[in-house]
C-alpha cells in the first residue's frame, strides 16, 4: 500500500482577495478555522481557490503562506495542475521546495490530449518531484477523462498515489478501486458522493462545503471508518441541500457569498 497523505476531510479551501491580491490577514482566519474545527487536510490553489485564474506568483504565495501557517499540524496540499506540462513542473518543484506535503495536478484542459498523453503528462511531473501527487479527474471542467486503465497504468508510478474522482461516474471509480486496489488511493471529488466512494474503498473527500462545515464532513468520514454507518448516511443526506446550493452559481461565487454571511 502506498503512504496516504490523509484521510477523512480535505477542504479545497477559498482565497480570499482584494482589489491589490490575495487577502492574507484573511487567509490566515480560514486557515485556522480549518485546523481548529477537524479538517484532515487542506487544499491550496484548487478550483475552489480560483486557481485558472490566479497568476503564477499569486500561487507560489499562496501556498507558501499556508504551509507557514499550517507548520505542519495537518497537510497542506498544492494544486500545481495546468495545461502546460512545463509549467505544472515549474510551480510543482517551487510546493516541494517550500515543504509542501502533497501536490494536486489536474488533467490538462482546453487543448487536452489522448490517454496516452495523459501518462506521458504525469511521469513527466511525477519524475521531476518526490511529492506524492493526486491526480485530479474532473472531465465535466477539463473535457477530459482519466480511463481507470489508465489510472492502473500511472499507478505502477511510486509517487501517484491517489486520484481525486469528480467524474461523478461511480461505476468508474468501482473499476479504478478494482483495478488498482492499494495501488492507488480514491478521494471524492464530490460532496454528495462521498459515502458512496467511501463504501468503494476511498479514503476521503476534497470538499466544497468544509469551507463552512469542516467539523460535519470529517464527523461523517470518521463515523463511516468507525462502522457508524447509519450516522454517516444521516449527515451526508443532511448536507446535500447546502451542497446543492453551493453551486446555484460559478463556484467559488456561493461558497464565498456563504463564508461571509457566516463571518467565518
Amino acid at each position: 500500500m502506498k503512504n496516504i497523505i490523509f484521510k477523512g476531510c480535505g477542504t479545497a479551501i477559498v482565497t480570499p482577495f482584494t482589489n491589490e491580491g490575495i487577502n492574507f490577514e484573511e487567509f490566515g482566519k480560514l486557515i485556522e478555522f480549518q485546523i481548529s474545527n477537524g479538517a484532515d487536510s487542506i487544499i491550496v490553489c484548487g478550483t475552489t481557490g480560483e486557481s485558472s485564474t490566479m497568476s503564477s506568483e499569486e500561487k507560489k504565495s499562496a501556498i507558501e503562506f499556508a504551509v507557514r501557517i499550517a507548520n505542519k499540524r495537518i497537510p497542506i496540499i498544492a494544486g500545481t495542475g495546468g495545461n502546460c506540462t512545463k509549467s505544472v513542473i515549474e510551480l510543482s518543484q517551487y510546493a516541494e521546495k517550500i515543504g509542501a506535503d502533497a501536490i494536486l495536478v489536474v488533467t490538462p484542459y482546453y487543448n487536452k490530449t489522448t490517454q496516452v498523453g495523459l501518462i506521458s503528462h504525469y511521469t513527466a511531473i511525477a519524475n521531476s518531484v518526490k511529492l506524492p501527487i493526486i491526480m485530479y479527474n474532473v472531465p465535466s471542467r477539463t473535457g477530459l477523462n482519466i480511463l481507470p486503465e489508465t489510472c492502473l497504468e500511472l499507478s505502477k508510478i511510486d509517487n501517484i498515489v491517489a486520484v481525486k474522482e469528480a467524474s461523478g461516474d461511480l461505476s468508474q471509480v468501482a473499476k479504478i478501486a478494482a483495478l488498482c486496489r492499494d495501488n492507488l488511493h480514491i478521494y471524492s471529488g464530490n460532496d454528495d458522493q462521498i459515502l458512496p466512494v467511501l463504501s468503494l474503498g476511498g479514503l476521503g473527500v476534497i470538499s466544497v462545503i468544509s469551507n463552512i462545515i469542516p467539523q460535519t464532513v470529517h464527523d461523517m468520514t470518521k463515523a463511516y471508518f468507525d462502522g457508524d454507518t447509519t450516522n454517516a448516511t444521516q449527515l451526508q443526506l443532511d448536507t446535500l441541500e447546502l451542497t446543492s446550493a453551493m453551486f446555484v452559481e460559478v463556484n467559488p461565487i456561493p461558497v464565498k457569498a456563504c463564508l461571509n454571511m457566516v463571518r467565518i
